[in-house]
């Protein structure tokens, strides 16, 4: 057992009931020609949050913390994306693009699809847990819970894209959940204006959770396997 520095305080901070939630990090939302790209989006902050993911993933299996892979996920027929009476139908951007650019269809976040996939530097490896979600938030129509309770989980530590949609929506469940959510606030991306990374960075930290940084991370880790060690 260790501190883990985070806002607004630190917090007791324990590998063996840790996992690492890595959302979406998709072609899709990360890559030129991706989902996000293609509609205009800034995406430029993607690689600083891949980097910066990449080192918490590293720090994460030393220690031996379970690593959970979200990946929004339709089939190729759109059976699980709901009908035109869903608010997903109405408002998921991959859904919209393809409906409005029939030369896109089936080729955004379809099972399959190299827009789908998640990017090549963070791709997972054996032993590792990848949940595909057909909705923004990760625990529905997912057994995500389960899953971590299983694995006697509290702690989870937040990396991925996007900070204000799909990881948001993720934490905040969590939070319900009884999970103490962390966002790595250097290892995220958010979609749009900056105000929206700034009021889930803010909702965080006063409402749902922690906010932490990806060197914090490596250090609590660090900290505990020297004690181990010892």
């Amino acid at each position: 057992m260790g501190q883990l520095q985070a806002k607004p305080a630190p917090i007791e901070f324990d590998p063996a009931q840790t996992a690492l939630i890595v959302v979406d990090m998709q072609n899709a939302f990360a890559s030129k020609g991706g989902l996000f790209d293609l509609a205009g989006l800034d995406i430029s902050g993607a690689g600083t949050a891949i980097s910066a993911t990449h080192r918490v993933i590293e720090a994460a299996r030393a220690a031996g913390i379970p690593l959970v892979f979200l990946q929004m996920t339709y089939s190729p027929g759109l059976s699980d994306a709901g009908g035109p009476d869903s608010p997903n139908y109405q408002k998921e951007l991959g859904q919209i693009m393809m409906r409005q650019r029939p030369e896109l269809a089936g080729k955004l976040l379809v099972r399959g699809s190299w827009d789908w996939q998640i990017v090549e530097a963070l791709k997972p490896k054996d032993g590792d847990i990848v949940v595909e979600k057909s909705r923004y938030d990760g625990f529905t129509r997912t057994g995500l819970a389960e899953t971590l309770r299983r694995l006697g989980v509290r702690n989870l530590l937040f990396t991925g894209i996007a900070t204000n949609i799909c990881v948001e929506s993720t934490a905040r469940h969590a939070f319900f959940e009884e999970f103490w959510p962390i966002l790595v606030e250097d290892a995220v991306n958010h979609a749009g204006p900056d105000f929206n990374r700034q009021a889930t960075v803010w909702a965080f930290e006063w409402v749902f959770g922690w906010v932490t940084q990806t060197e914090d991370i490596v250090a609590a880790l660090s900290g505990v396997r020297a004690a181990a060690a010892e």
